[in-house]
């Protein structure tokens, strides 16, 4: 089983958010490291925080080797309309196997669903 953050995940740890904590400590409790593609890292920083130091040790950012890369152009192609970090974020899922994807913009990560089939997208 994997777990990926897009920004929306990250935002609602930043800020505390019941839901998103609850989901985040029952996924390192079960001892799972969640991804966080480096454009959903880009996305989040705005500067050094001790919130978010601590957020960024325990996750595992993930660079964007060209299977990556190739797999998210493909499903931009394939889903008018999608942006750039959504389609990366559910490339990186779906290339580790699927999995689920933690997010805060469930629509625009459905959307995606038939590109990936593999992949299961929970809001926060």
């Amino acid at each position: 089983m994997t777990f990926t953050f897009d920004t929306g995940m990250l935002i609602a740890l930043e800020r505390r958010k019941g839901r998103a904590t609850e989901a985040f400590r029952n996924i390192v409790r079960r001892g799972f490291l969640p991804i966080v593609p480096a454009v959903v890292y880009v996305e989040w920083w705005r500067g050094r925080s001790d919130v978010r130091e601590a957020i960024l040790a325990a996750v595992v950012v993930e660079d964007m080797p060209p299977s990556l890369c190739r797999a998210a152009g493909e499903a931009l192609g394939s889903v008018k309309g999608s942006s750039l970090a959504d389609a990366i974020v559910m490339a990186s899922a779906a290339l580790r196997g699927g999995g689920v994807v933690y997010t805060g913009d469930i629509d625009d990560l459905s959307r995606f669903q038939r590109h990936f089939p593999s992949v299961r997208v929970l809001p926060v």
